[in-house]
């Protein structure tokens, strides 16, 4: 019986690993002082294809794949995309712990510290992309790169469009933190003559104290003003009743994919 139940636990360890749709590897991060653990989401056909792919970077990725890493639940990123046979690829950074404030800020607040974004994007920009892209069948242009994120990951990702339009030319802007660092974002937004990012924004009208809505909402009026709307580069979805967290996120990736894509 013993026996039985040690092939069954085996068995099932090596289903386990077989269905992992997603691989893992470390990283060094010079510009963060730290070595980054990075999550690598492949699609289902790309072994057997010599195809290039387009490329998502997504922020917290301990939350992206695997309840086990994740603080409150998972997106479900791999299952969503191998659902629809997305043809893209996915990469999660892990969010820095401690310094998630610090890496995800691009300006610092009064209260909770942070602002070293730009070191963070140095990082994404400088070292992991080009180590993706010399290792991975990627597209490599704006238009076939995306960056992704929540809460201060939507903040951090619209500031990487506004600093970095020649790399990343599609965002998802989730339940974006404009709060942290609202004044700050509307002058560096006054001084930008162009923007022509594909971006999707969303958030819930049942987030919390922080003001998400009118926040995104004014974001959302200056991205207008700067290009036709006509262009339907980007859209602007409210959730009723949705929260802060991972649920909201998980639901609503798909469509934000399909959309961007």
């Amino acid at each position: 019986m013993f026996f039985c139940f040690l092939s069954f636990l085996l068995t099932y360890a090596q289903q386990a690993e077989t269905n992992q749709r997603y691989s893992t590897f470390t990283i060094d991060a010079p510009q963060l002082k730290t070595k980054k653990k990075i999550w690598v989401y492949l699609p289902k056909e790309y072994e057997n294809s010599n195809k290039k792919y387009p490329v998502i970077y997504m922020h917290d990725g301990q939350n992206l794949f695997d309840a086990k890493t994740s603080y409150v639940g998972e997106w479900n990123v791999d299952e969503t995309l191998d659902s629809i046979n997305a043809k893209v690829i996915v990469i999660g950074i892990e969010h820095g712990g401690e310094k998630r404030i610090e890496e995800l800020t691009p300006f610092p607040h009064a209260k909770y510290g942070g602002g070293k974004a730009d070191d963070y994007l140095d990082f994404l920009v400088n070292t992991l992309k080009p180590h993706i892209d010399k290792t991975y069948r990627t597209k490599t242009t704006a238009k076939n790169t995306a960056i992704f994120g929540s809460s201060l990951g939507g903040l951090i990702s619209f500031y990487a469009a506004l600093k970095y339009p020649e790399v990343f030319g599609k965002v998802g802007c989730f339940s974006p933190a404009f709060w942290f660092n609202r004044n700050e974002l509307n002058e560096l937004m006054k001084k930008t003559e162009k923007f022509k990012t594909k971006i999707y924004f969303l958030c819930g009208d049942n987030e919390g104290d922080a003001d998400v809505v009118p926040d995104m909402e004014n974001v959302v009026k200056w991205v207008n003003s700067m290009r036709c709307e006509c262009k339907k580069l980007n859209k602007s979805v409210i959730i009723k009743g949705g929260q802060h967290n991972e649920k909201l996120w998980r639901e609503n990736f798909k469509n934000a994919y399909l959309w961007l894509f």
